[in-house]
C-alpha cells in the first residue's frame, strides 16, 4: 500500500511540475492544479487498466491460465491468488488420490458395499456386491434397490424406520443344489443416507447346520448302544438265566460295546488329523506292507460278516514306496477295503490296487460289485454319518465316519479321493496321491 501511495504522488508531483515548467508565470498556479490533475487522472487509468486485466483473468478460469503480468497491488494480488489455487489443487488432488485409494480398499473387500441415498438409490457399489446381487455397476446407478433384490425379506427389513440388526436372504444365484446365503446389514448416516454391507454366510450356515448334525448324531450312535447294554444290564441284575442266556447277553453287550469304542476311536482320529500339522514328505512306506496288514483284516472282517464268501483280491507292486503318515495311510487304506466288504454281498468280488500313473504319481483303488450308489448320495458321502441306508450300515457295524476319515487323510497328503458308482453294478473309489509322495522301482525303505 505504500509504494501505491507513493507512485500516486509521483505521477501527482510530475504533473505539477510538468504543466509549471511549461507555463507563463501568470497561469503558473493554475497550471499545476491542473498538471497535478492530469498526473491523477493518468495514474488511475493505468491503476484501473491493470484492475481489468486482473479481473479479467478471475472472470475466465484462473486454475488453468497464468496471471497477468501487472505491477503494482493488482500485480501482488493476482500472484496470491494464483499461489492460493495451486494450493488449492494440489489439495484437491491429495484428496481425490486419497479418495481413489479408499475406493480401491473398498473394492477388494470381502464384503459387499453399497450407498443409498436418502430414497434408496444406488449411489455407489463395489465388485463384490455386484457378484453378490447381479449388479451391473455402470448400468444399476441411481436404480432403486427395491427394483433390483425383489426378495420379501429384504423388501421388509428396506422399509424399517429404525435400520437394527441384519437379514439373511437367499442371494439372487441360490439354486436348490447350489444355495447362496446373504446377510444383508444397513446403516443409516448423514442426509438420511444408507450403508448396506453384504456378507455371503453360505459356509458359516452349512458349518453351523453340519455342526447340529454332527452333535445329533453322535448323540444317536452313542444313545442307541448304551440302552441296549443298560436293558441287558438290568436283565442281568433282575432275571434268572440259564447260562446259555447269560453268554448270549454278555456277547451282545460285548458287541455294543465294541461298537461304542470304535465310535469314540473314529471320533478321536477325525480330531487328530484336524489339529495336526501336514505329513512330511520324508518319512518313507512300503506300499506292500501297508497293504498287507489291511489284506489280513479285511478276509477276516469278510469271514465274520459274509459266511458265503466273498472273491477278494490285492494287487501292490513291491517296489513301490509312499511318503506320508503310516497310521493315516493304513487308516485311509482299511476303511475303503473294510466299507466295501461290509456293502458287498455274499458271492461278490472286490479287486484292491495300488498302481503308478504315467505322470509319476500313484493311485489306490478299491472296487466292489456291491449294490452301488445312487447319484443324489455321492456329494455327500464323505459327510460324517452320512448313510445311504442307514439300517444296513448298523447291520454292518459302520460308525458312518470312515469315508469322512479318507477325505481328511487325503486332504492333509495333497491327494484327491474319487468316487465313481452305478446302481446295481458296484463302486469304485480312487485314492490320487501326488508324484512328490511316490517312489517307484527304489526297493523296501528301512
Amino acid at each position: 500500500m505504500l509504494v501505491r501511495c507513493l507512485r500516486f504522488a509521483v505521477f501527482f508531483g510530475f504533473g505539477s511540475v510538468l504543466a509549471w515548467a511549461v507555463t507563463p508565470t501568470e497561469l503558473q498556479q493554475w497550471a499545476m492544479l491542473a498538471g497535478a490533475g492530469l498526473g491523477s487522472l493518468f495514474w488511475l487509468v493505468l491503476d484501473l487498466r491493470r484492475s481489468a486485466r486482473v479481473l479479467a483473468w478471475l472472470r475466465s478460469d484462473p486454475g488453468t491460465t497464468s496471471a497477468p503480468n501487472v505491477s503494482g497491488l493488482w500485480g501482488e494480488v493476482a500472484a496470491r491468488v494464483q499461489s492460493q489455487l495451486k494450493t488449492r489443487d494440489r489439495l484437491l488432488a491429495q484428496s481425490e488420490a486419497r479418495l481413489s485409494e479408499f475406493l480401491a480398499a473398498i473394492q477388494t473387500s470381502p464384503n459387499g458395499v453399497v450407498l443409498l441415498d436418502a430414497q434408496g438409490h444406488i449411489e455407489w457399489c463395489n465388485r463384490t456386491a455386484c457378484e453378490h446381487f447381479g449388479f451391473d455397476a455402470q448400468r444399476d446407478v441411481l436404480q432403486h434397490i427395491g427394483n433390483l433384490v425383489r426378495e420379501p425379506v429384504f423388501a421388509a427389513y428396506l422399509t424399517q424406520p429404525e435400520v437394527a440388526g441384519a437379514v439373511v436372504m437367499p442371494g439372487p444365484q441360490s439354486t436348490p443344489s447350489r444355495p447362496v446365503r446373504l446377510a444383508i446389514d444397513l446403516h443409516a448416516y448423514g442426509g438420511g443416507r444408507k450403508l448396506m454391507l453384504s456378507r455371503d454366510v453360505t459356509a458359516l450356515e452349512q458349518a453351523e447346520a453340519q455342526r447340529r448334525d454332527f452333535v445329533a448324531n453322535v448323540s444317536h450312535e452313542i444313545r442307541t448302544p448304551l440302552t441296549v447294554l443298560a436293558g441287558f444290564v438290568e436283565t442281568l441284575q433282575t432275571l434268572p438265566l440259564s447260562d446259555d442266556e447269560r453268554q448270549r447277553y454278555l456277547g451282545l453287550m460285548a458287541n455294543n460295546a465294541q461298537r461304542m469304542q470304535l465310535l469314540v476311536n473314529d471320533l478321536l482320529t477325525l480330531s487328530r488329523l484336524e489339529g495336526s500339522p501336514a505329513p512330511a514328505l520324508d518319512d518313507w512306506h512300503n506300499a506292500a506292507l501297508l497293504l498287507g496288514g489291511c489284506e489280513q483284516e479285511a478276509r477276516a472282517l469278510s469271514e465274520n460278516l459274509h459266511p458265503g464268501g466273498q472273491v477278494l483280491h490285492f494287487t501292490v507292486p513291491q517296489d513301490l514306496v509312499l511318503a506320508g503318515a503310516l497310521s493315516e495311510l493304513v487308516s485311509a487304506m482299511s476303511n475303503l477295503v473294510s466299507n466295501a466288504v461290509r456293502y458287498t454281498p455274499d458271492g461278490g468280488r472286490i479287486e484292491v490296487s495300488w498302481a503308478v500313473q504315467p505322470d509319476g504319481s500313484a493311485e489306490f483303488a478299491v472296487h466292489d460289485s456291491g449294490p452301488g450308489i445312487a447319484p443324489e448320495h455321492l456329494g455327500r458321502i464323505t459327510e460324517r454319518f452320512y448313510r445311504v441306508d442307514r439300517s444296513r450300515a448298523r447291520d454292518t457295524g459302520g460308525t458312518g465316519l470312515g469315508l469322512a476319515i479318507v477325505k481328511h487323510v487325503a486332504q492333509r497328503h495333497g491327494a484327491k479321493l474319487r468316487i465313481s458308482s452305478v446302481l446295481g453294478q458296484g463302486s469304485t473309489f480312487v485314492l490320487h496321491l501326488p508324484a512328490q509322495r511316490v517312489r517307484a522301482g527304489v526297493g523296501t525303505p528301512e
